[in-house]
């Protein structure tokens, strides 16, 4: 870091506070300040280069210098640099980036909705499902279950559904109403010699089980992600999905599909519902929407969502609730271009193919003593590290082994990042097969560097 009064480093310590960090050590450590993009590679200040193997935050499918995107936004920008939705207002680019996603859907969805962040977007899901119990007549119906290490957000709402202790301790969360059960994490928390089969059984019953002790007639929604991202890619095990929307069915409870990391390819299917046979009433969307060149997010409604709600907007007389960047006309058309990108270049197919090399390079590190699970699908994967490799336990304390390599990835000129102790690995979608063993090779001189300092 560069120590000078006036650098950077010195003036983002001072005057810039940062999202999910450790402000006390960030003032003795200070940033990585990146300058530039390129591809899949970014730049810092001293002209340290890096392959983005997190493509930021999961979201930028293009790469980090698509100038038909820049394109797209000065184009728009020159034309209609704001508008908004209310009171019936629309334009152009907001009407066809929601005829696009809807009939996109991978099932049938009856109308988009704009926001800005999958935080806002999981908060609307929330108000919209309350809202359609009381057009419902079914003022009870307000509880909503999510999963044990799933992430939704960090809004008040969207903290309360994302189940990782750091979003809700010293927050006074979860708020009311709002359920968690168990993580679908078969090498973490299946019972010795459970199948993958039984353990999505058990998961399945103890679903139930919460919904029958909390009533039926109070649970309106399920939220979850076909795959959980932040919580350390998990991958569903077999019959999981199945199993969970026939309990939800049972129940007449809604399905909400969180696809904030997994869609528009990253799982090597459009959509993330798609590779597990999904079939959700709403479905969230962002990041790689418009690959996080501008923040745009929305959610798909089908029309059992929908109708209720339209009722009783108009009963009142509107639906009170909106944003004033909700479907900003300049993210909607680099949303639009995006999206152009990845069906022309077939990005999808890049994310099956060049994955399918991906995991099998990580899969043969599975003997190392440090790893103890690889998992993933398509582009996106995570390595689960151990101190003790029988019984699955963390080196000194957990999240320090995963900090450790971390650390040594960013030396060896990766940024990768790593939930506790597994290491994600979630390019962006462009990226090629020699690339992907770029980023592997370095794991592999991260762990061996990691192996001289773990007893």
């Amino acid at each position: 870091m560069d120590a000078r009064p006036n650098s950077p480093e010195a003036r983002d310590i001072s005057y810039h506070m940062h999202g999910y960090t450790n402000a006390r050590k960030h003032e003795e450590a200070g940033p990585l300040v990146i300058e530039k993009g390129d591809g899949i590679y970014v730049e810092d200040l001293a002209g340290n280069r890096y392959i983005e193997a997190m493509a930021g935050l999961w979201s930028v499918a293009v790469g980090f210098s698509e100038k038909r995107l820049v394109d797209a936004a000065v184009r728009q920008m020159s034309r209609l640099p704001y508008y908004h939705d209310f009171g019936s207002k629309s334009h152009s680019p907001l009407i066809d980036l929601a005829e696009k996603l809807v009939q996109m859907a991978p099932v049938p969805m009856s109308k988009a909705y704009f926001t800005n962040s999958g935080s806002e977007a999981n908060d609307t899901a929330m108000k919209m499902i309350w809202y359609r119990s009381n057009a419902l007549g079914q003022p009870a119906r307000k509880k909503i279950i999510s999963r044990i290490r799933g992430y939704h957000g960090v809004t008040i709402a969207s903290a309360s559904l994302t189940g990782l202790p750091n979003n809700h301790t010293s927050f006074d969360l979860p708020i009311a109403n709002v359920l968690h059960t168990s993580t679908p994490h078969h090498w973490r928390e299946a019972l010795p010699n459970e199948s993958e089969g039984e353990f999505s059984s058990r998961l399945a019953d103890d679903l139930e089980k919460l919904i029958l002790a909390e009533g039926p007639e109070t649970i309106a929604a399920f939220f979850g992600e076909p795959i959980m991202g932040a919580g350390g890619v998990i991958v569903p095990p077999a019959g999981y999905w199945e199993k969970i929307q026939a309990v939800l069915s049972k129940y007449d409870i809604l399905l909400v599909a969180d696809e904030v990391i997994c869609g528009f390819g990253r799982t090597g299917e459009m959509f993330g519902s798609q590779t597990f046979g999904i079939r959700p009433d709403i479905m969230v969307l962002s990041k790689q929407i418009s690959s996080s060149y501008l923040p745009i997010s929305a959610l798909l409604i089908n029309e059992k969502v929908f109708e209720p709600i339209a009722d009783e907007s108009n009963r009142i007389g509107t639906f009170g609730h909106g944003f004033t960047g909700g479907g900003h006309p300049v993210a909607a058309a680099v949303a639009l271009e995006n999206l152009k990108l990845i069906e022309e270049r077939d990005l999808v197919g890049n994310a099956r193919t060049v994955g399918a090399h991906m995991q099998k390079r990580l899969r043969k590190l599975a003997s190392h003593p440090l790893v103890g699970e690889v998992r993933g699908v398509g582009l996106i994967a995570a390595v689960e590290l151990v101190g003790d490799k029988a019984n699955k336990t963390p080196w000194e304390t957990a999240g320090a082994l995963g900090g450790l390599v971390n650390g040594f990835m960013q030396q060896n000129g990766v940024i990768s990042r790593n939930m506790g102790d597994a290491l994600a690995f979630c390019p962006p979608l462009i990226i090629t097969e020699p690339q992907v063993d770029q980023v592997i090779d370095a794991f592999e001189r991260s762990l061996e560097a990691a192996v001289k300092q773990v007893p």
